[in-house]
């Protein structure tokens, strides 16, 4: 799905107003809580910025122990 910048926008709204409901011009979306909102504004992002070409990097880091 191509999201939009005001997709993006009513998600960060929704965020900064702690609310879990979220209005994208005639559907709305409730989550069902803050951490699945917050997942669905990194998807929406990264879609976004993968189509105007920038380049987001993912690292994961493993650490181990002896014992």
């Amino acid at each position: 799905m191509a999201w939009t910048q005001s997709q993006l926008d009513a998600i960060e709204s929704a965020i900064a107003s702690g609310e879990l409901t979220v209005r994208f011009g005639d559907r709305t979306v409730t989550y069902r809580s803050m951490d699945e909102l917050l997942q669905a504004r990194a998807v929406i992002k990264e879609s976004i910025d993968a189509s105007v070409g920038k380049v987001t990097d993912r690292f994961s880091f493993a650490q181990t122990s002896k014992g």
